[in-house]
């Protein structure tokens, strides 16, 4: 059981790294029980947080399983229904495998809307056709605008539209920590 959140003026720490180590160690095995072990089955993260979040769902698997799978990410910026009133930061899709035929489980940090993930299977339709497409995210804070529900869950935080969920990853920001931050 944690602590109470850590506090900060517009912000509340609402998971640790042991709390989102354990939510994703939790949906690895859930993954692997609806699909029966790791038998074609492979991991994609959105860029920029979903890419480290597939990395460390890929070694959880292999640690739980015995076995490796594959893992790649995919960038999404051109689209993005939201990419002419904005300047993409373009990133590279690395997926070193053939997706047709997979059970794909598309990873990333938080949904909230839905229209990262709508833009994410947009792409992977473009290069390929996979047997079934899962997804799993670390957070679901609600407030979806498109009929997209993740398969699995690390952890829901119910938020306001004027809270914003940060997530803090080591390889990117030095720590592991999810913040709920308030709109000043």
């Amino acid at each position: 059981m944690s602590a109470e959140p850590e506090k900060t003026k517009n912000e509340s720490v609402v998971m640790d790294a042991d709390e989102m180590r354990r939510a994703w160690t939790r949906v690895a095995h859930e993954i692997l029980e609806r699909n029966k072990g790791v038998e074609g089955l492979a991991v994609i993260g959105i860029l920029r947080r979903g890419a480290p979040l597939a990395q460390r769902l890929a070694e959880a698997i292999e640690r739980i399983e015995g076995k490796a799978v594959p893992v790649g990410q995919l960038d999404i910026s051109l689209y993005r229904d939201d990419f002419r009133t904005y300047q993409p930061r373009v990133g590279t899709t690395q997926i070193p495998f053939d997706i047709e035929g997979k059970t794909l489980v598309l990873v990333d940090e938080v949904v909230y809307t839905g229209r990262t993930v709508r833009a994410a299977l947009g792409a992977i339709v473009d290069l390929g056709r996979p047997s079934v497409t899962q997804l799993a995210v670390l957070i679901d804070r609600g407030h979806r605008e498109l009929p997209i529900r993740p398969d699995y869950v690390g952890k829901n935080i119910p938020t306001s539209r004027h809270e914003f969920v940060k997530v803090f990853m080591t390889e990117l920001d030095g720590e592991d920590k999810v913040v709920i931050a308030k709109d000043a």
